[in-house]
């Protein structure tokens, strides 16, 4: 697959991590995509693809792409026998301000980018995006779209530092000490953390702590499992392992497993990071 991606300038980069773009054969019919602490927009430019956001859910098919917010389940994504898209992987809190909704309302409900947007505005920006010149000159179009609908958005320094102090503990941070050093209550900043990030502080925590100690892991050696859910702060192993099915649907050695089906079958590959076979 061809996969391009570049950080935006300012002031996009305080709010997004990359965007990319990303077009050819996926790996498998099906990827599981675990809860990261991260949102998404994907615009698409290719064959419709599919999503399911929990087993208890309908899959629902998007043409013209999606929006997701912080995530608090996994997310099984369908894809047809050719991809292409333009998308942007955000930080936690960066969506808000592009959003005409309180992010909660999207929590783990990926919607259409037109339901955002508008139908007319996402047409034309496809429409741009597919008869530009290269994947660089797509990724500035995108740039240049998001720059245009940036909107002020109130509590939005308040989260995106208390996310900042989350993140760089990797979710060991006491909320109540978060609270204390903002001065704020903690339904206030339960409340922000809803309105901009979709979940509340502790949800995203949970979340670093879990990506950070799934990222340690090397599928390739042997793990110890009582050590790394002790280093990583769970209070023992089957409280790691009550999380782990939580997040993925998967026990800890079940998802190694799979892990190294992905490197196996497909070393070197653009998506071997997080996502995984479906089976």
């Amino acid at each position: 697959m061809e996969y391009v991606s570049r950080v935006p300038r300012p002031p996009l980069d305080g709010l997004i991590d990359d965007l990319y773009y990303l077009e050819g054969v996926p790996p498998y019919a099906r990827l599981t995509l675990p809860p990261m602490p991260a949102a998404l927009l994907i615009v698409n430019l290719g064959a419709p693809f599919l999503i399911r956001a929990g087993t208890e859910i309908e899959t629902t098919e998007y043409a013209d792409g999606c929006v997701i917010t912080t995530p608090t389940r996994a997310f099984e994504f369908g894809y047809p026998l050719r991809t292409r898209s333009v998308g942007v992987h955000v930080k936690p809190w960066g969506l808000a301000p592009f959003l005409p909704m309180p992010a909660a309302e999207l929590c783990d409900r990926p919607v259409p980018v037109e339901q955002v947007w508008g139908r007319p505005a996402t047409a034309e920006l496809r429409d741009r995006l597919a008869t530009a010149d290269g994947p660089h000159e797509m990724l500035t179009l995108l740039e240049e779209e998001l720059i245009r609908r940036l909107c002020e958005t109130a509590g939005l320094g308040l989260v995106r530092h208390a996310s900042s102090v989350i993140a760089a503990t990797s979710g060991a941070v006491a909320i109540d000490d978060l609270r204390t050093s903002a001065g704020v209550s903690s339904t206030h900043l339960a409340q922000r953390f809803k309105q901009l990030v979709g979940v509340t502080p502790k949800r995203l925590a949970r979340t670093h702590r879990f990506a950070a100690t799934v990222f340690s892991i090397n599928p390739a050696e042997s793990t110890d499992w009582a050590e790394l859910a002790s280093r990583a702060g769970y209070f023992d192993q089957a409280h790691f392992g009550h999380e782990f099915r939580a997040f993925t649907g998967l026990t800890p050695t079940r998802y190694v497993d799979v892990r190294r089906r992905f490197l196996r079958e497909h070393p070197g590959h653009v998506f071997d990071g997080w996502p995984l076979p479906t089976d």
